[in-house]
């Protein structure tokens, strides 16, 4: 883990997306970090010492998904898998959600981690995060201990190294490979890299930005007033209830803030490969693009 001093920072943007405003002065005091995402390897352990079960693992509770058909409710999770052929229209031309999909098998049954013990885990839903992190000894960050991290001391920088997304032409971060989204080069879709390949920040975390989206255990606000009301890291009931889906009030299920974009995030399609950047999850959701990483208190 690497030591975050805290302090004062500016918080958010009002450059980039609604849900990033407004720009404002938030402080943290000083925690550990862990420098990386947590990896394959890592998460393995925790399985084998605890025989932990994870949500993409287990058979939905028919309950919480009113109207899906019993043959649905199936163990897996959201795997990236653009069309080859014809127009892109959204979403769901480009996610599947596929039987057997998880941690162990990140592209389906047939994958393995064979070749990726250093890769993050992904197919990790919010609980899975916060068990991991107990049997550790650690937590999850709150949104604003993750930003204040992710911007290693830079003041309001537009990116964790400064305010080029590629000075001088190098790649800092694992994004999107090129080319416009969500059309790929290649017989492979994009997926995770192995952590660390691409330089530290200020604080000497690395993989801050892109690779994979990380948990916090904020509830998410549709903007950083509406999240600021419960205290970080333990938002009041109310905040929980209003982080749910307006436009899905059938499926009242909270949403926790992700963090510092993935492999996915593009100049076409998602800039959301900066420190700011926010987005909303559903706690018992999970994705080949998803994992996290913990903190301790100092």
């Amino acid at each position: 883990m690497a030591l975050v001093p805290g302090g004062a920072f500016v918080m958010g943007s009002d450059r980039f997306y609604p849900e990033e405003r407004p720009a404002h002065r938030a402080k943290v005091g000083r925690f550990l970090m862990d420098r990386t995402p947590v990896t394959n390897a890592r998460f393995a352990a925790f399985v084998a010492a605890t025989g932990y079960v994870t949500v993409a693992e287990r058979v939905p509770d028919p309950a919480r998904y009113p109207g899906v058909t019993a043959d649905q409710l199936v163990p897996g999770s959201l795997v990236f898998a653009p069309r080859t052929d014809g127009p892109n229209r959204g979403p769901a031309d480009w996610w599947r959600y596929v039987p057997g999909a998880c941690w162990r098998h990140p592209q389906g049954p047939a994958s393995d981690l064979d070749g990726r013990d250093d890769h993050p885990a992904v197919h990790v839903a919010h609980e899975d995060a916060a068990a991991y992190a107990a049997w550790a000894g650690k937590r999850l960050p709150s949104e604003a201990e993750w930003e204040c991290a992710a911007r290693g001391g830079l003041r309001a920088a537009e990116y964790a190294w400064g305010g080029e997304l590629a000075p001088g032409g190098r790649r800092m971060a694992h994004i999107w490979p090129g080319g416009p989204f969500p059309r790929h080069a290649g017989d492979t879709p994009p997926g995770t890299a192995a952590v660390g390949l691409y330089p530290a920040n200020g604080f000497g975390l690395h993989d801050m930005i892109g690779n994979v989206w990380e948990w916090t255990d904020d509830w998410y606000g549709t903007r950083h007033a509406a999240a600021a009301e419960g205290a970080p890291g333990r938002s009041c009931c109310a905040a929980r209830a209003r982080s749910l889906d307006p436009a899905q009030p059938d499926l009242p299920i909270p949403r926790k803030v992700l963090k510092g974009g993935s492999f996915l995030c593009a100049p076409d399609f998602c800039q959301r490969y900066r420190p700011a950047a926010r987005q909303p999850q559903m706690i018992d959701s999970a994705a080949c693009h998803i994992g996290f990483r913990c903190v301790a208190d100092a």
